[in-house]
C-alpha cells in the first residue's frame, strides 16, 4: 500500500463530509502556533478522488431500532364453555325395544333352531369327510350286497330272503360311526367350535341342530342303501317272500340302527372332544364284546359270554335281519330299543358336559 502526503491550502476551508448514520469520522486538526502544517496521509493511495487526506473512516453498523412495546394486558380468566343443549333424536318406532329411539338400518331377526339347522347342514355338506365316509358306506352296503346276491344266484334257496344285506350293513356302520365322531370333534381340533358357539351362544341349540342334521342324513342314506339291496335280493334270489315286518326291519330298522350308532358316536365325540379317542372308543364298543366273548371259556363265564354276544352290535344287526346268533336273546325290534336307550343316556351326558365346561 502506498502512502502519499497531499498538500492542503490553508486558506480554503474543508467542506464537512456528509455524515451517514452509523459512521464515525476521525479527522486531523491543524496545530496551533504557526508551525508548518503536516500533510495528511491519503488512506486510499495516490490519485484517489473524492476522499480527503488524513481522514480515516470507521463504519459501525447502526443498532436496530427498538420497536415501541405495547403495554401488557392483564391475563384474561378462562371462560366457561357454553352449555350445549341436548340434540333431539328423530322420533321413530324402535321395533326391537318397542320404544322411541335409534332404529338400526340392518335388519335383525331373533334367531331360532332353524338358523342353527341351516348352519349345521351347510357345514356337514361342505366338508370332504362327509362325502368320503358316506360314499364308502354306500359302496360297502350296495356293493357287498350285490356281489353276494350274484354269487348265490337263484339256485340256492335263501331263508330269510333279505338276510344277505347283513354283512354290508355291519361294515357300513363303521363309516357312519366315523362321520358321527368327526362332525363335532373336528371342530374342537380346528378351533371352529369357538366360531360356532359365538354365532350360536345357546350350546343346547347347537348340539340339537348337529344331532338332527346328522341323524337325518345318516338315516336317509342308510335306508336308501338297504332298500336297494333288499330289492336286489327279492328280485334275484330264491326263497319265501318276506313279511311286511321283515321288510321294515331289513330296510327302515337297519337304517335306524346305523343312524343311532352314528348319533351315539356324536355324543361320545362331544364328551371326549378328541377324534382319535372317540373313534377308538366306538370301534371297541362295536367289535370288542364279540371278540372277547370268543375267548371266554369255562362254565363260570358262560353267562357273561352269552350276555356279551346277545347285546353286541353284530348280533343286534343280525337280529334285525332275522338271523340272530342266540335264539333266546333279544328279537324283533328289541335291539333297536336297547340302542335308543343307550344313545339317549350318552346324548344327555353330552348336553350336560357341553353346558358346564368351557370350550
Amino acid at each position: 500500500m502506498l502512502l502519499q502526503a497531499q498538500a492542503q491550502a490553508p486558506a480554503q476551508p474543508q467542506p464537512a463530509p456528509v455524515k451517514e448514520a452509523g459512521t464515525m469520522m476521525l479527522q486531523a486538526q491543524p496545530p496551533a502556533g504557526g508551525h508548518p502544517e503536516p500533510r495528511p496521509l491519503a488512506a486510499h493511495g495516490p490519485g484517489a478522488r473524492g476522499k480527503e487526506g488524513g481522514t480515516m473512516m470507521l463504519t459501525v453498523p447502526a443498532p436496530p431500532q427498538a420497536q415501541p412495546q405495547l403495554p401488557q394486558q392483564p391475563p384474561q380468566a378462562p371462560q366457561a364453555p357454553a352449555p350445549q343443549l341436548p340434540q333431539q333424536q328423530p322420533v321413530g318406532a324402535n321395533w326391537q325395544a318397542g320404544s322411541v329411539g335409534y332404529v338400526s338400518p340392518i335388519p335383525v331377526r331373533p334367531t331360532h333352531l332353524g338358523h342353527a339347522l341351516a348352519a349345521e347342514w351347510t357345514k356337514i355338506r361342505s366338508v370332504r369327510s362327509t362325502i368320503w365316509t358316506l360314499g364308502v358306506m354306500l359302496v360297502l352296503i350296495v356293493g357287498i350286497g350285490l356281489l353276494t346276491t350274484l354269487a348265490l344266484g337263484s339256485e340256492r334257496k335263501m331263508d330269510p330272503l333279505l338276510a344277505v344285506g347283513f354283512v354290508g350293513v355291519l361294515l357300513g356302520s363303521l363309516c357312519v360311526i366315523t362321520l358321527g365322531v368327526l362332525s363335532i370333534s373336528s371342530e374342537y381340533g380346528t378351533g371352529l367350535i369357538r366360531t360356532t358357539l359365538t354365532s350360536c351362544p345357546s350350546r343346547a341349540r347347537m348340539l340339537t341342530a348337529k344331532a338332527i342334521v346328522f341323524f337325518g342324513l345318516a338315516l336317509v342314506i342308510t335306508t336308501l342303501a338297504t332298500t336297494v339291496v333288499a330289492l336286489l335280493d327279492f328280485a334275484m334270489l330264491n326263497g319265501p317272500a318276506p313279511s311286511a315286518d321283515a321288510w321294515l326291519r331289513s330296510t327302515v330298522g337297519a337304517g335306524l340302527y346305523v343312524a343311532l350308532l352314528g348319533l351315539l358316536a356324536l355324543s361320545v365325540g362331544a364328551l371326549l372332544r378328541h377324534s382319535a379317542g372317540a373313534i377308538s372308543a366306538m370301534m371297541g364298543l362295536v367289535l370288542l364284546p364279540m371278540l372277547l366273548a370268543l375267548f371266554l371259556q369255562g362254565e363260570s363265564l358262560r353267562s357273561l359270554q352269552k350276555a356279551m354276544i346277545e347285546y353286541s352290535v353284530p348280533n343286534a344287526i343280525a337280529t334285525l335281519y332275522g338271523i340272530p346268533f342266540m335264539s333266546d336273546g333279544p328279537s324283533g325290534w328289541m335291539p333297536l330299543l336297547v340302542l335308543a336307550g343307550v344313545t339317549a343316556v350318552a346324548l344327555g351326558g353330552a348336553y350336560a358336559a357341553l353346558t358346564q365346561r368351557d370350550v
